[in-house]
């Protein structure tokens, strides 16, 4: 048995429209090749309105220790240079290039912080 959210991972919906159209909370694989199969209206008309600009899900993966997590990207999020567990010392990630400045943004995911390198803005001239 996989669950609703392993469903929605495979058909590449959001969790919510699952539940929303009664996929239950537990399927068996032979029930879920046959959605595939044969995917009712809603779902063939919500791969047809897909454009492709947005994933309906992420996988993080910590750089550091490798765990990783299928989660919905929010619109806020850049793109991240890394991605750790939040458990993770900062100095246990490459040290930020020559010129480059770094952010981080916890929140990510159940346990994990965006790191994002950016080129530092050049002095202005006085």
């Amino acid at each position: 048995m996989i669950t609703r959210r392993e469903v929605a991972l495979r058909l590449d919906i959001p969790l919510e429209m699952a539940a929303r159209h009664g996929i239950p909370s537990r399927l068996s694989e032979g029930q879920l090749a046959k959605l595939e199969a044969e995917p009712p209206a809603w779902l063939v008309q919500s791969r047809a309105n897909r454009t492709g600009k947005k994933p309906v899900w992420a996988q993080l993966t910590c750089t550091i220790c490798g765990y990783t997590e299928a989660v919905r990207p929010k619109k806020w999020w850049p793109t991240f240079t890394y991605i750790s567990c939040s458990n993770h010392g900062f100095d246990e990630l490459p040290e930020p290039a020559a010129g480059f400045g770094r952010t981080e943004c916890d929140g990510i995911g159940s346990q994990f912080i965006g790191i994002t390198d950016e080129a530092l803005s050049p002095p202005e001239p006085t």
